[in-house]
């Protein structure tokens, strides 16, 4: 026999599949091998509500999830309202949501700053779904040496109170932040957010902030102990795959990223990662409720 090259003779290996590929015969299989959903999560902005409207398919999207039984609730990283202000806005929209259905990185955090020092003080800058949510846990807002500086979103931001925050920072203040989002929506155009201001106290204090909302995957797991769900039979509905998408995958969620707020399909297919599935909006999801 005549002399073969290794290159022959060299098993050949596969090519590498990854697990979170859906249209692999592994991903398939991982995909099915999950625990059918009973319990859900969506996010507010861009998949339940665009622009101040409903998107179309989400008020019986709503109503087919509080028919069911099934524990829900509906996510915001926005921490200016309280949740009752929020059900108000929903309401006024056609979507019926209970105020205890409602979750914002507002509760979230107040929930971490309880867990990590019960009883704490805090210098905040937001509004009242961060001051109401802090209170109920029994913190004490004060400038006066607090635990920790707390930046939220707010409608005005001052010049003087991050002048506070930045010297509180400098004399030894903890630095939280309820959420990393650079931006918010608005009918007139993008809003500056807690994360935008937050990397201007970072700048001039050289502390960098710990953010308790998305893409956070505490944010997804502090919500699924309120409903007391599992995160094997837990779906997150998202519109963002840099901020949805990524904590639901992280905390080990089934993630299903709609069309109907900021991430394309083909935007989508950019990341190194990707969600279980991708469909039109919460209306391709009603019959699986």
């Amino acid at each position: 026999m005549g002399h073969l090259p290794d290159a022959v003779l060299r098993p050949c290996r596969p090519a590498p599949v990854s697990p979170t590929d859906p249209y692999t015969p592994l991903g398939r299989r991982l995909m099915h091998d999950r625990k059918p959903v009973q319990s859900w999560l969506t996010d507010m902005d861009g998949v339940l509500v665009h622009e101040g409207q409903p998107v179309p398919g989400a008020p019986e999207f709503i109503k087919r999830l509080r028919a069911s039984g099934k524990p829900f609730l509906v996510l915001t990283n926005n921490s200016i309202y309280t949740p009752r202000d929020l059900q108000a806005r929903l309401v006024r929209m056609g979507l019926d949501v209970p105020e205890e259905a409602i979750w914002s990185s507002a509760l979230a955090t107040a929930q971490f700053l309880a867990d990590q020092r019960p009883g704490g003080t805090a210098y905040v800058i937001g509004e009242a779904g961060l001051t109401t949510a802090l209170h109920a846990v029994g913190y004490v807002l004060s400038d006066f040496a607090p635990d920790y500086v707390v930046l939220g979103e707010t409608r005005t931001y001052s010049f003087e109170a991050i002048t506070k925050a930045v010297r509180l920072i400098n004399d030894g203040a903890r630095f939280i932040c309820t959420n990393p989002d650079a931006t918010g929506p608005s009918v007139e155009g993008a809003l500056p957010a807690a994360g935008s201001v937050a990397a201007m106290i970072s700048k001039a204090t050289g502390v960098d902030p710990y953010f308790v909302g998305k893409p956070n995957p505490m944010m997804m797991r502090s919500a699924l102990n309120t409903i007391e769900a599992h995160s094997e039979s837990t779906a997150m509905i998202g519109d963002r795959m840099d901020t949805d998408i990524l904590c639901g995958l992280e905390a080990g969620l089934e993630t299903i990223l709609v069309l109907t707020g900021i991430s394309s399909r083909a935007e989508a297919e950019r990341y190194p990662y990707r969600p279980s599935r991708i469909v039109d909006s919460v209306a391709d999801l009603i019959d699986e409720i």
